[in-house]
């Protein structure tokens, strides 16, 4: 499963990442019925950042350009941001 990771507000800035494009399938992941949840658990191993920054209540998502609860399904080929709850204009 291939996804696009995009990164906005304190989590972009925090982490120091805009975007990336993961092959989940690849990556000692399972993709089987992977919700937001799983993925975010799965970007929290990556180390103390990223658990601070990922917390769950942290942070809003996305998927292709909708806001999706953290049961929502990810499939091969979708967009997922990941944001602050509350981003300036």
């Amino acid at each position: 499963m291939k996804i696009k990771l995009l990164y906005f507000g304190r989590p972009a800035d925090r982490l120091k990442v805009t975007h990336e494009l993961l092959d989940l399938s690849t990556a000692n992941f399972s993709t089987e019925a992977a919700t937001l949840a799983d993925l975010l658990a799965w970007l929290r191993l990556r180390g103390a950042a990223w658990e601070q920054e990922l917390a769950e209540q942290k942070i809003r998502c996305a998927i292709n350009q909708e806001f999706s609860n953290l049961n929502e399904k990810i499939k091969d080929g979708d967009e997922v941001a990941i944001f602050s709850p509350i981003s300036g204009g």
